[in-house]
């Protein structure tokens, strides 16, 4: 249903209801669009990467409740019991059922630093889930830290949040830092949160489901395949397991789910966040940086486009040398004159076939030197991938003056259209 409503064009929120006979409704779809977080943040949909990096540097100290919604039921023991949720098997060549939309929340063992993030989950049985930390980062980084020490990492997954907290979930925050409060400056106000029922971790108090529980230390399953965002099926996995301990949830409870799949639910999310955050990069080292893209066609992450009044050779380059150091994940970095619509594919394809030649604008890493992102097929066993940038902009010397149309004329062909 939402990849055939995308097909048409159509983005909506879509509830179903009674899925196998469950009573508990499923909502999909709630963050499928780049105005759905410009609502969020109370913005116009086209400032929502600028109001995106200019908030999240904004840290604010979380609030804490005492209770919360999600706490009006409670299974523990014998009668947890994860089948009670409608969790979906989304596509045939995935292994089970998945939870989706899971947040997971945990802290580092070491400093406490609080993290959330996306990670997929596959239902195993009543009280145990797979989960993958694929992306390398934070919760990855944690749970090392955790294991080194022969210690399991406490987790909670977290389901029905606001799109300010997806949002959040995706920021590159230092290591030591925590979410939280970087989730707090998109909202522009303390997060509220809630401790949990049996383990030492808060989270979001306004949330429909909460699943509190474990990794485990020192044990692997196998996990996968499952449908990723870059449209592949992805068999590689960390192989971690999540024992279950605790589960917490609101009378009349929404489950949410995220489409798996290259889809614009899956994929906007990570390309708001990205040029959110590389816009703050690039206006820490270059002057004149007008605006940055993540196209969906890169399923979100995978390369950006850059738009600057390049004011001295050599610039883009030092652009594209930056967007490279964000993270590991952006394998193609494009940088266009300011003229040029970064929104628009067509314009930034148009630049590269008349201001580049592929000779002198053009810049390759090998494979074996770039760390990659796990999910994408292309990269090899050790997850390493090359990396290209494209300086596509005109040579500061004499260069062909673009067409333009005359204001005047122009004026009067748009009244023209206007009376029609």
């Amino acid at each position: 249903m939402v990849l055939e409503l995308e097909r048409m064009g159509k983005k909506p929120v879509i509830k179903f209801n009674n899925i196998d006979d469950n009573e508990i409704p499923v909502v999909a779809n709630t963050i499928a669009g780049r105005e759905r977080f410009a609502l969020a943040m109370g913005v116009d949909e086209e400032d929502i990467s600028f109001e995106y990096a200019k908030r999240i540097t904004n840290r604010i100290e979380p609030k804490i409740l005492d209770k919360a919604p999600f706490m009006e039921n409670n299974l523990s023991g014998e009668d947890i019991d994860l089948n009670r949720f409608p969790i979906l098997t989304h596509f045939p060549i995935d292994a089970s059922p998945y939870i989706t939309a899971g947040l997971v929340v945990t802290k580092d063992p070491k400093t406490g630093a609080n993290t959330a993030g996306y990670h997929r989950m596959q239902l195993k049985g009543k009280d145990k889930l797979g989960i993958s930390l694929h992306s390398r980062q934070r919760l990855w980084e944690y749970f090392r830290r955790a294991e080194e020490n022969n210690q399991n990492l406490e987790a909670a997954v977290v389901l029905g949040v606001h799109p300010n907290i997806s949002l959040g979930s995706m920021a590159l925050v230092p290591y030591h830092l925590g979410k939280f409060e970087a989730m707090g400056g998109l909202f522009d106000e303390p997060m509220e949160l809630t401790p949990c029922s049996t383990i030492d971790l808060e989270v979001p108090a306004w949330a429909e489901i909460v699943i509190e529980g474990e990794i485990l230390a020192n044990e692997r399953e196998p996990e996968g395949p499952f449908a990723e965002f870059t449209g592949y099926a992805c068999h590689r996995s960390t192989e971690n397991v999540f024992k279950v301990i605790n589960i917490q949830y609101r009378n009349n409870p929404i489950y949410q789910c995220i489409t798996p799949g290259m889809c614009a639910e899956h994929n906007t999310i990570i390309a708001v966040q990205r040029e959110g955050d590389l816009l703050n990069a690039l206006n820490e080292k270059l002057p004149n940086i007008k605006n940055v893209h993540v196209p969906l066609s890169s399923c979100g992450l995978f390369h950006c486009y850059i738009a600057m009044k390049k004011t001295a050779e050599g610039q883009p380059l030092q652009a594209i040398f930056n967007a490279f150091a964000i993270d590991h994940h952006i394998k193609l970095a494009v940088v266009v004159d300011e003229d040029v619509d970064v929104f628009n594919e067509e314009e930034v394809l148009w630049a590269i076939c008349t201001r580049m030649q592929a000779d002198q604008d053009t810049i390759i890493t090998p494979q074996n030197l770039g760390m990659g992102e796990t999910l994408d097929p292309s990269t090899d066993e050790l997850s390493r991938t090359a990396k290209m940038g494209i300086d596509a902009t005109m040579s500061l010397d004499d260069f062909s003056p673009r067409i333009k149309t005359d204001p005047e004329v122009l004026n009067k062909v748009k009244k023209i259209i206007s009376d029609l």
